[in-house]
């Protein structure tokens, strides 16, 4: 039996257990379970601890039970990897093991009135400020902010660090954590993709950063070590894979660009889940946009290796769109039929969808932009909507392609795709038409959990997997060529961009009025006071 690797991809919306083949890469078995997210008041995003390390183990035990059907031996299962989504923020207690406060996700907004302090003390009022270092804008996205508002905020988490009990991670620290003993010995680590998203780690030096944790106010205490993403971090101690060493860990856009073995320069991917994310490689030199993008650590496989970095366009709200058409609106039973209703219509009828539901992302950073639906007329209908939101994806795929042309002066000639989304034909053809280039998309879209399988298998001390060019597996993919005139495609590009300028600076932090009379400040309050008390407990 050829050696397997398996990989945890906890995402935003799900967790999923995956195991492949090391020689061939093909997918055995795998398990998924779906992830609660709570929205406690307007532009939060929480999920709880408790639940993501539930739902690993669950899905850990399930897919074991599945190997066993197809009587193939766990033991078989040489390492095991960890990919997830990025800058979503924890807290919690070394001494008794359990979160302090739930996660703040990624898109979580309630750090804005923080950032635009930040942005306004800055000099030149830039948010640019901090780039030269870590590559990012100041933004609500990043984790240094959510954490900054846990130690303020949440009494907890401020009595947690004055008695050094106190532990920060994103989320591949804490499921590395609780998987190699937790509170009796876990290791507490990140890898460098995970730690770059931050803002507390300088991409040149490759570690923490004095300067930055000062400008936050973060004590650098509470911060995990920083390893390569391919390297035996601890082993699994309990549970069917006892004894099985953890040695893989990327977030989960580093993994995807792995996975589709964009190990050059120039190569690119655009990954379609909650939100969408277009990465390309750089290289070895991590190169400042000019246009709106971000400069991350893309992997770092092995000690000894060199860290290569990538250009990235991050776009909040793709499959997101969906969810919210299904769970809001209740438009749609399931996410699969939003591709029916769109394709019923064929057509927008000249409805624009702007789903900025946490702002606007790249090349914007515009933090005060919110969701707006225009061009309706009496012919509208939620068939048109559909075609509308799934337009939406492509043209936002289109903005941060477009700028990242612009940076590199290569256009690419065509666009790898994966993710949950990529499984929706419409929107592959309409990805294609709104591009002008060719999309392709393997025909196994588990790219992120391949990724991180590949990053552990190859790891000093398990040495399953190789990732020399000539030994890589041979991937089959599906291809979709343009389909309509250039002309078309600019100028719905055109209206999309009108409507996007129509979406910005809607939310403000001034105090507002809602009707019943009474004021609401957009938590306003300076650092330290609490604008509401906020929950004293982890809500389950």
């Amino acid at each position: 039996m050829d050696p397997l690797v398996a990989a945890i991809d906890q995402g935003t919306s799900s967790t999923r257990f995956l195991v492949f083949n090391a020689k061939t890469a093909e997918l055995i078995s795998h398990h998924q379970v779906e992830i609660n997210q709570s929205f406690p008041k307007e532009g939060w995003v929480e999920e709880d601890p408790r639940e993501i390390m539930q739902s690993v183990h669950e899905c850990i035990e399930r897919t074991c039970e599945k190997l066993c059907k197809l009587n193939i031996d766990v033991s078989n299962i040489k390492a095991v990897g960890v990919t997830n989504q990025r800058e979503t923020t924890l807290v919690w207690d070394k001494d008794t093991g359990e979160p302090l406060y739930n996660a703040i996700v990624w898109l979580d907004l309630r750090t804005q009135s923080t950032v635009e302090r930040l942005i306004n003390k800055a000099p030149g009022r830039n948010k640019n400020h901090l780039r030269h270092k870590t590559g990012l804008p100041i933004s609500t996205y990043f984790s240094a902010v959510k954490l900054r508002w846990l130690l303020d905020n949440v009494d907890e988490v401020h009595e947690a660090f004055l008695s050094q009990r106190a532990m920060f991670g994103t989320v591949d620290s804490w499921i590395i954590w609780c998987l190699t003993g937790g509170k009796n010995g876990g290791v507490h680590c990140t890898d460098v993709s995970n730690a770059s998203r931050t803002m507390l780690f300088n991409i040149h030096t490759m570690d923490w950063d004095p300067e930055l944790c000062r400008y936050f106010d973060i004590p650098m205490e509470i911060l995990p070590s920083v390893r390569s993403s391919s390297e035996i971090y601890g082993w699994m101690k309990s549970g069917s894979l006892a004894g099985v060493p953890i040695s893989g860990c990327l977030g989960d856009q580093s993994a995807a660009l792995v996975g589709q073995m964009c190990f050059n320069e120039g190569q690119a991917k655009n990954t379609y889940g909650t939100g969408c994310f277009l990465l390309r490689n750089t290289g070895t030199k991590p190169v400042i946009s000019d246009h709106g993008l971000l400069t991350t650590v893309a992997y770092k496989l092995g000690k000894d290796e060199p860290a290569c970095f990538a250009l990235e366009g991050s776009v909040a709200i793709a499959g997101a769109v969906v969810r919210w058409l299904k769970d809001n609106m209740g438009m749609v039973q399931s996410s699969s039929e939003i591709e029916k209703l769109a394709a019923a219509a064929g057509t927008s009828y000249g409805c624009y969808f702007v789903p900025a539901f946490s702002g606007l992302y790249a090349p914007y950073w515009e933090p005060s932009a919110r969701g707006i639906i225009c061009g309706l007329t009496q012919f509208t209908n939620r068939n048109h909507l559909a075609f509308a939101a799934l337009e939406a994806v492509c043209f936002q795929t289109r903005e941060i392609l477009d700028a990242m042309n612009q940076d590199s002066g290569v256009p690419l000639t065509q666009l790898k795709v994966d993710g949950g989304m990529t499984s929706n034909r419409l929107l592959m053809q309409l990805q294609a038409d709104i591009l002008c280039i060719p999309v392709v998309r393997p025909t196994m879209s588990e790219t992120t959990a391949l990724g991180v399988a590949m990053a552990a298998g190859a790891a000093e001390g398990v040495g399953v997997w190789s990732l020399s060019p000539g030994q890589l597996p041979h991937v089959t993919s599906e291809r979709y060529e343009p389909q309509i005139n250039p002309e078309e495609s600019e100028y719905r590009f055109a209206r999309w961009k009108k409507a996007v300028q129509k979406a910005m600076n809607w939310e403000t932090t001034e105090p507002c009025y809602n009707g019943s009379g009474l004021g609401k400040n957009m938590n306003g309050a300076p650092w330290g006071v609490h604008p509401s008390p906020p929950p004293s407990r982890v809500d389950h």
